[in-house]
């Protein structure tokens, strides 16, 4: 039966069965991590240690920062393309945002933090427009540009630094009112988390009510009948990459500011594959055209619970990185397969 009801389910099935998967995550996490001296096995599930406020409020936290430049990747592997440089990319955005507080250079004066941050997001879109020039009008593959970009912008910043760390702590200015602003708290949430929302809204706006996402879906489904269907896709594409370049420097500013400062070597390391992570257990192919911003949130979030998980449980740190790898490889075969279509196929269908 098509109904609207119907049509909502067939077309949210993937973030439907992800959420049915972040609560199987979450109850598994509270229930290993519960109070074990409570009275009762329901307050001990109550007292655990991931209900607890400061874990809440970290998580929060980490879903805001790292879902920012998560929901500017989903876009890129929407319209078909990747982008490995974003790790290198926070290191590199880190670094000049820190550079023109503190004046590193004479050639640099020291500016007060909302002029830094104007020169940071114009940087950013200049690399936004660099990426979409080489890939989509010089045709260069997004793999080789971007991986070109993961050694270059990082080596980049180790050569601004000399390979030292750089913090706020030499600013000319003050940038306690920044620090207060983007490490506090809003209406009780962390600030990180309260911009990733406002953040949500505007990309599900473009993505799912405007025109730019159904030509983004349409230039990932099909680039030549995209572009013989009168879409822009040179410029629809460039879009793509200088929004995710963007996002990437808005989250490098909450990352600076919670890590006081930045060392190049290590600022934002497999931060790209965190966010391909993120958007391919959402739902987003890796062979473009398919994605929702609603999966990419959820599919953020699933990978941060998983790795907070590792964490309360006593595991090494390093085994998140074992879950990045297998969630990365889940979702390229339920993509390749198609499963989640397979899941949601009407039972006559299948007897058919």
């Amino acid at each position: 039966m098509n109904t609207p009801i119907s049509r909502f389910f067939n077309r949210y099935r993937k973030e439907g069965c992800l959420a049915v998967v972040l609560l199987f995550v979450a109850f598994w996490t509270i229930f290993f991590s519960r109070n074990t001296e409570a009275n009762g096995f329901l307050q001990s599930l109550i007292e655990s240690r991931f209900l607890s406020l400061r874990n809440l409020e970290n998580l929060s936290r980490q879903v805001g920062m790292y879902g920012i430049f998560s929901l500017g990747m989903g876009l890129v592997i929407i319209s078909g393309g990747i982008d490995l440089s974003v790790g290198s990319l926070m290191a590199l955005f880190g670094t000049v945002f820190f550079f023109f507080l503190t004046g590193s250079h004479a050639w640099i004066p020291g500016i007060p933090w909302a002029p830094a941050i104007l020169v940071l997001i114009l940087f950013s879109v200049m690399v936004g427009v660099l990426h979409g020039w080489l890939i989509a009008k010089i045709r260069m593959p997004a793999f080789v540009v971007t991986l070109c970009g993961l050694l270059g912008y990082r080596g980049l910043a180790q050569t601004m630094t000399h390979d030292t760390a750089i913090g706020y702590y030499d600013a000319k200015f003050n940038v306690e009112g920044l620090e207060r602003l983007l490490t506090g708290e809003i209406f009780g949430l962390p600030a990180a988390f309260i911009t990733f929302i406002a953040i949500c809204l505007i990309v599900y706006y473009l993505l799912h009510l405007s025109v730019f996402g159904r030509y983004l879906l349409a230039l990932g489904r099909n680039e030549q009948a995209a572009r013989y269907s009168g879409i822009n896709t040179i410029l629809i594409m460039a879009f793509a990459y200088i929004i995710c370049s963007v996002l990437a420097a808005v989250s490098a500013l909450f990352f600076a500011l919670y890590t006081a400062d930045v060392v190049p070597s290590i600022h934002g390391n497999f931060f790209e594959l965190y966010a391909i992570a993120g958007a391919v257990l959402g739902g987003c192919s890796l062979r473009g055209g398919e994605g929702t911003v609603i999966g990419i949130v959820l599919g953020t979030t699933v990978l941060l619970v998983l790795q907070n998980m590792v964490n309360l449980l006593g595991y090494d740190s390093s085994f998140s990185k074992v879950i990045t790898a297998l969630v990365i490889l889940g979702g390229v075969l339920v993509d390749r397969f198609d499963i989640w279509r397979l899941l949601s196929r009407p039972k006559n269908a299948s007897a058919a």
